[in-house]
């Protein structure tokens, strides 16, 4: 599934010589992490937002559609940007252990994919690709 939100970058105002970034998705409650540049913190959020929404898919838990740019309450410093997730191609990159499926095919399916050394395992991952637009 693919999302797209904002995300919030800021600096600590306490602390002038820290040069951390602070990043947060306002619309993914806990959703924080940091970075050491703002490229780097972009970097971070993204795979933080992803993991809070693969978290999310997983348990079943609602997901708040993103909230229009001009209705988030930011800070003066803060810089605002647009991230995209997209939970198939996060799942793809982090997940890519096999596992067993036991599938039905019809007999002379078998016997002529055997025939033709088709790999059926790997034909079914390809379509399943296709379909779940990974």
């Amino acid at each position: 599934m693919k999302y797209i939100y904002t995300a919030l970058f800021t600096h600590n105002p306490d602390d002038p010589s820290d040069t951390t970034i602070y990043a947060r998705v306002p619309d993914l409650d806990g959703c924080i992490t940091t970075g050491k540049n703002l490229s780097d913190a972009i970097d971070q959020i993204t795979d933080a937002a992803s993991v809070w929404l693969v978290s999310a898919e997983d348990h079943g838990d609602p997901v708040a559609p993103s909230t229009p740019q001009e209705e988030i309450d930011a800070p003066e410093d803060s810089v605002m940007t647009l991230i995209q997730v997209d939970t198939n191609a996060y799942r793809a990159a982090t997940d890519s252990r096999a596992v067993r499926k036991n599938v039905s095919i019809p007999a002379w399916m078998a016997f002529q994919a055997d025939r033709r050394g088709i790999n059926v395992s790997q034909v079914l991952q390809e379509a399943l690709y296709a379909r779940l637009d990974a």
